[in-house]
């Protein structure tokens, strides 16, 4: 997942990167921020029966604030850390949010790989939406592109009734909820600094986390199934601290890594290589979940990785 990736602003300029651009080290700072990413994301996975969401929502971003306030306060002072358009920044982080919910939520009943390659529709989303609200034109190489995506959606779901999972439709919610996000971080947040945006996403993480915690508790216990979404917190230990701890410095990794790699490469590159996440995704789910997917499944994500490539070089 694309744990949390934001469409680079103008206001990605001011991370102090000289004029040209820099592929070799656009590429291998996309490919570390995936590294680190997938293994959060896999790590959430493992820990997925023993941990509500909430809990990690809540415990990564207390960390992660922090994080984020000093790295504003020491290397971009002039940077204020509230967001000049309060409204608008607020409604893409309960987007991304939203997204983040979706999508662990998916990860509790399926494959790694697989809700990595649904997700991975994003591009196509993205297209869709650009052409919708922005008023950009969708060229034949987008439409195949939306084609062959729908195609590997597909044949990864299976909708004959024996093979459908619809716990695979969370991931494709998840990135439309992430495509419209992009698409207000563009019209609408495009003045906003990066890191300013991470830190009200974590903020958001924290609000939504502690609501939903409030809301289960005073929900009558015979209404509740525990599950990875509704449950108690669970007790924290150095061990417990640590996961969160790293939890929060991939989530530190992935925003602030996404907006250097896009700022100092070419988009459409970096966003070819982007497509790593759903490799390493596989990679981990084979390693540590010991996930054996299915030939027609393997070709499914195959499609929808080029029909993500044809989209974001359109």
């Amino acid at each position: 997942m694309q744990p949390i990736k934001d469409v680079p602003s103008q206001a990605s300029s001011r991370l102090g990167a000289s004029g040209g651009d820099n592929i070799a080290l656009a590429v291998a700072v996309i490919l570390v921020t995936n590294l680190a990413l997938s293994l959060g994301d896999a790590a959430v996975k493992q820990i997925s029966a023993s941990f509500v969401l909430w809990q990690i929502f809540v415990l990564r971003s207390v960390i992660t604030v922090p994080v984020l306030i000093a790295i504003l306060r020491v290397r971009f002072r002039a940077v204020p850390a509230v967001p000049r358009h309060i409204g608008w920044t607020a409604l893409r982080s309960l987007l991304l949010t939203t997204m983040w919910v979706t999508y662990y939520a998916a990860l509790a009943h399926l494959a790694l790989g697989i809700a990595a390659a649904t997700y991975y529709t994003l591009p196509i989303f993205i297209t869709l939406f650009a052409a919708l609200f922005l008023g950009d034109r969708i060229r034949p190489l987008g439409w195949v592109a939306i084609l062959l995506g729908f195609v590997g959606v597909l044949l990864i779901l299976k909708p004959q009734a024996e093979g459908f999972n619809a716990y695979a439709l969370l991931p494709l919610a998840s990135a439309v909820c992430y495509a419209l996000a992009m698409i207000l971080t563009r019209s609408k947040c495009r003045d906003e600094h990066p890191l300013v945006l991470s830190l009200s996403l974590n903020v958001s993480f924290v609000v939504v986390g502690l609501l939903a915690t409030a809301l289960i508790a005073l929900a009558p216990v015979s209404a509740l199934e525990p599950s990875f979404l509704v449950g108690t917190w669970s007790p924290m230990g150095a061990t417990e601290w640590l996961a969160m701890a790293l939890l929060g410095a991939a989530i530190v990794i992935g925003s602030v890594g996404s907006a250097i790699a896009y700022q100092v490469g070419p988009p459409g590159t970096v966003a070819a290589f982007d497509f790593a996440y759903v490799g390493f995704a596989a990679l981990w789910g084979i390693l540590f979940f010991g996930e054996v997917l299915d030939g027609i499944t393997l070709g499914g994500m195959a499609l929808i990785v080029v029909a993500g490539i044809l989209a974001v070089r359109r």
